[in-house]
């Protein structure tokens, strides 16, 4: 602790080695262990859970955010790779909200230009929707990480991609004896 009280050193947040993905700690043959939740409800009789009403809330300009659309195209993703009771319903929520924010702000920006008049100088200031573009893109970004970190860890599919048919990694690879 310094002289004026406050914490400073030590590790920084993020520092350090990566855990390994579930998938590749089963491939190296060790034990991996999984939190178990019990009872888990059941999503019976629905294939995507209903999304919030704030996704489909009516827009002051008239016209329609599209988080819904994101949020049901999101959720087919992580349907197809089986990890859609691993995410929380509320961080796909965020993530779409974020997204169309992220959108309606860059749409702002095309219609309005990338420049203002202060309210009470009048001069040219930056425009108020760049910075909240910005900050949309961050929080739409951190709550994609979260969903890909989920995803990456769980889906157990062996990648098989361009390397596999690509003839200079094949000749890379490939070690002469003698």
């Amino acid at each position: 602790m310094a002289k004026d009280g406050t914490n400073r050193g030590g590790a920084r947040a993020g520092a350090g080695r990566k855990p390994k993905a579930l998938k590749d700690k089963i491939d190296e043959g060790k034990s991996a262990s999984v939190i178990a939740f019990d009872n888990i409800p059941d999503f019976v009789g629905t294939d995507i859970p209903p999304p919030g009403d704030y996704l489909s809330a009516a827009q002051k300009d008239g016209k329609e955010l599209g988080a819904v659309d994101l949020y049901i195209k999101t959720w087919k993703w992580l349907a197809e790779r089986g990890c859609e009771k691993l995410i929380s319903p509320q961080l796909v929520e965020h993530y779409a909200m974020a997204c169309c924010r992220f959108i309606q702000c860059q749409n702002a920006i095309s219609e309005y230009g990338f420049l203002a008049k202060h309210p009470t100088t009048g001069a040219a200031i930056s425009s108020p929707y760049v910075s909240m573009a910005k900050d949309f893109e961050k929080q739409a970004s951190a709550a994609w990480f979260q969903i890909f970190q989920v995803v990456k860890e769980n889906c157990s599919g062996d990648y098989a991609g361009a390397s596999a048919f690509d003839p200079m990694e094949q000749l890379l690879n490939s070690r002469k004896d003698s």
